[in-house]
């Protein structure tokens, strides 16, 4: 454990405001005069210079009192001629973020009048966590919960997911196009996705305390899969994608257009995955700007893939890159876990944004999968290494763990 920091301390009193007016200031042109309720029935004045305040959004409300994690005690205070009876919050100033447009914009059902502690789970703790270059296993909530669990002989809740039923019957073809360097590929076709949808604030706040942006209910249900299970995943917009999905070597110098905004030049050993119309990204490393989920997004393809580490090592700092997924796919991950990882991102997205799922789809080459080889312990050994009986059961218990 390199460090803990905690998060939402010294906000206990500060609760779920709810904005009913907005008026701009009449001797300032960047303040708004609004009317603040705490649910209690009574609305006050707050002046506000926050460009993003609108009527009818909750948002962290600290009253004349209140002191915040930066110091700064409240009171009723005259702004521009006009009396302000407190305070509309922005993450930065609830020490709840690095960077903000404005005031904390909180989901229309957040409970006016209740402590936004409660509503976002805080306080809690963010655990930073120091990794050998061999533990590709513990980049996971599952795989740290899985030593912890092996160290103390706790039990491990192992979140099992079960299939999602198909209700669609859509597929979309994959072909595995180099199958030493991508022998497993699992695919879903998920159609009809709430364009309005929105991530839910309990999802969005276990990615931001792991540092990670929301972005969209599908890109942000894949970066959660990915900090749970370990296994990296991404969502291609179906309507944007033209002909077989095909994991295979690039051509030198072929050009890849990624999610950065950045154009790369491929070199020929790097894998990259491609349509009818060239490479759309690089597996494991980064996906392409063309194939993209946007706010127009309403069909989608999920892929969970795995990579051997052999393609993948060194190839992201070749192009000058670092990314979450090649820091995974560089350590090894988990062969068998592809489609355990999609069926949970599919009930999550779902759940989330609706829409109807086709059938689990995975592609494997069976001879390039890595091994799993049986290793013999002679009890004989045990005794003569460690120099003492050890009972068999016990034996058994701390390798099984």
């Amino acid at each position: 454990v390199d460090s803990i920091e905690y998060e939402g301390p010294g906000l206990d009193d500060v609760i779920v405001g709810e904005v009913l007016e907005v008026a701009k200031h009449p001797d300032a042109d960047r303040l708004s005069v609004c009317q603040v309720t705490d649910g209690s029935g009574e609305s006050v004045t707050v002046v506000c210079g926050a460009p993003n305040v609108t009527a009818g959004m909750k948002t962290p409300f600290a009253k004349p009192g209140v002191k915040l994690p930066n110091g700064l005690k409240l009171r009723k205070a005259r702004i521009r001629g006009i009396e302000s009876n407190g305070m509309l919050c922005s993450a930065i100033e609830l020490g709840l973020g690095d960077e903000s447009d404005g005031i904390m914009e909180l989901p229309t059902d957040a409970p006016t009048g209740n402590p936004l502690t409660d509503y976002l789970g805080l306080p809690d703790a963010v655990i930073d966590l120091d990794l050998t270059p061999n533990r590709g296993d513990c980049f996971s909530v599952l795989g740290i919960a899985r030593d912890v669990s092996a160290l103390t002989g706790a039990d491990l809740k192992d979140p099992s997911f079960g299939p999602v039923p198909a209700a669609i019957e859509d597929t979309h073809p994959v072909e595995l196009g180099a199958p030493d360097g991508c022998p497993r590929f699992a695919g879903r076709v998920i159609r009809g996705i709430d364009l309005s949808a929105k991530s839910p604030v309990w999802m969005t706040e276990k990615l931001r305390r792991a540092g990670l942006r929301p972005i969209h209910p599908a890109v942000d249900v894949t970066n959660f899969v990915m900090l749970e299970l370990g296994q990296p995943l991404h969502a291609y917009d179906m309507n944007l994608v033209k002909g077989p999905i095909r994991p295979r070597m690039a051509e030198q110098g072929e050009k890849v257009a990624l999610l950065d905004g950045k154009e790369i030049e491929a070199n020929s050993d790097t894998l990259v995955i491609s349509d009818d119309s060239g490479a759309i990204g690089i597996g494991g490393i980064m996906g392409g700007l063309g194939t993209a989920v946007t706010e127009q997004t309403t069909d989608i393809f999920l892929e969970a893939a795995f990579f051997t580490q052999d393609v993948i090592a060194g190839r992201a700092r070749s192009y000058g890159m670092h990314t979450d997924a090649s820091l995974r796919f560089e350590r090894g991950v988990d062969p068998d876990g592809q489609a355990r990882a999609l069926e949970r991102a599919t009930q999550l997205l779902i759940d989330i944004a609706g829409g109807q799922a086709g059938p689990t789809v995975v592609e494997t080459a069976d001879a390039h999968l890595p091994a799993r080889d049986t290793i013999r312990v002679p009890r004989d050994r045990v005794s003569r290494v460690l120099g003492e009986e050890i009972a068999d059961d016990r034996i058994a218990g701390i390798l099984e763990r």
